[in-house]
């Protein structure tokens, strides 16, 4: 402080910085963010400040077009609602678009099933909502088949499934796209949130500083070392770890969330019956809950029309139920496509009154 004219003093010319065994703690002034603010929009270095479209329309006009570096996105539901299948889409349209690269971890499902799943996906997309054999559509049952049909009728030369008619245009589809997505099998011994964080590191220091999309599937799956006592810390220091990676190294991240107890019980599955910790609700930027339609509409859609109520079973509400940048407590649908592993992108507002008023919001 300046004794005469009370006015602070003049920092010095070394930065004020605290050197740490875990790292460095630099405080910057705000004239310094904003210089070098204007310093990346002089250049056009613009990608902290543009969202990446996740490829759902209506999820993209909600979020302002989509998710940025920073944001923790949590997908929950109760199971078969969609939620791999979801994120699995999410990946595919991000990839596709080539705005960023995406690295999938799944604790879930093997490489080999996620591309079966693709291949399915990527079969039935171009003609939704027709998914008549004749379009070219493949379920993921028969793309299985399929497989097993290409190695066995290759006789004594090498199965190749782009020679397969029914699977080539799908695969031709994957194959532009394809080198931008990446799918790693979690382990339950290597795939720690400070492995996941090396990692990111190692492809951005191969990839000139691309951008990059994380998703993990499922957040409770995530392993610690040592084990903590109860899942409830577990999470806590999951989720905080996630929320670190998308803000320090500027990589989006969605999350699946396995719902609680309560939550499976429940009439209508929320925010608060994600399994683990509060910290859940805190750390996340965007909460995103899945619901099957038919359980969750009001009855009085439904009761004097039969043929209504079957067509709500081929829809899946999706509520985002905290959405830092823009509008929550919103709901959306999607018409579901299971057989063909994906859901219509368009989607469109719920018009139906829904059963349960929301009981909390952080």
């Amino acid at each position: 402080m300046n004794a005469k004219s009370g006015a602070p003093a003049a920092p010095a010319d070394a930065p004020w910085s605290l050197e740490t065994g875990a790292g460095s703690m630099v405080p910057r002034t705000a004239i310094d963010v904003l210089n070098d603010v204007r310093g990346k929009v002089a250049s056009g270095e613009l990608a902290d400040y543009e969202p990446i479209p996740l490829g759902l329309a209506p999820l993209d006009r909600m979020l302002g077009g989509g998710i940025r570096p920073g944001e923790l996105m949590l997908i929950g539901g109760a199971q078969g609602t969609g939620k791999t299948t979801m994120a699995l889409q999410m990946a595919r349209n991000v990839a596709a678009s080539g705005q960023a690269y995406v690295l999938y971890v799944n604790f879930e499902h093997d490489d080999a099933d996620m591309l079966n799943r693709l291949i399915a996906m990527e079969s039935a997309l171009p003609h939704l909502p027709n998914t008549k054999p004749s379009t070219g559509a493949i379920k993921i049952t028969d793309v299985r088949s399929e497989v097993v049909r290409s190695w066995a009728t290759t006789g004594d030369g090498p199965a190749d499934l782009a020679t397969n008619p029914r699977l080539k245009p799908a695969i031709d589809r994957i194959g532009r796209y394809g080198g931008n997505l990446y799918l790693l099998r979690g382990s339950q011994t290597a795939s720690t949130v400070e492995n996941i964080r090396e990692l990111i590191r190692k492809h951005r220091a191969q990839s000139g500083e691309q951008r990059m999309l994380l998703i993990i599937d499922y957040m409770q799956k995530v392993p610690q070392f040592p084990e903590p006592p109860s899942e409830s810390e577990k999470v806590t220091y999951v989720v905080n770890g996630l929320k670190d990676i998308s803000l320090t190294e500027k990589v989006p991240t969605i999350a699946i969330v396995a719902a609680d107890k309560e939550g499976l019980k429940a009439a209508r599955l929320r925010n608060h019956h994600l399994r683990g910790s509060s910290a859940i609700n805190y750390e996340a930027d965007i909460i995103l809950i899945l619901n099957e339609k038919y359980q969750i509409v009001a009855k009085v859609n439904i009761e004097f029309n039969p043929y209504q109520a079957q067509r709500f079973r081929d829809w899946v509400v999706v509520s985002i139920e905290k959405n830092r940048s823009g509008a929550d407590n919103v709901d959306t649908e999607f018409h579901k496509h299971f057989d063909f592993s994906c859901f219509d992108p368009t989607g469109r507002p719920v018009q139906e009154k829904l059963i349960e008023e929301r009981l909390y919001n952080d």
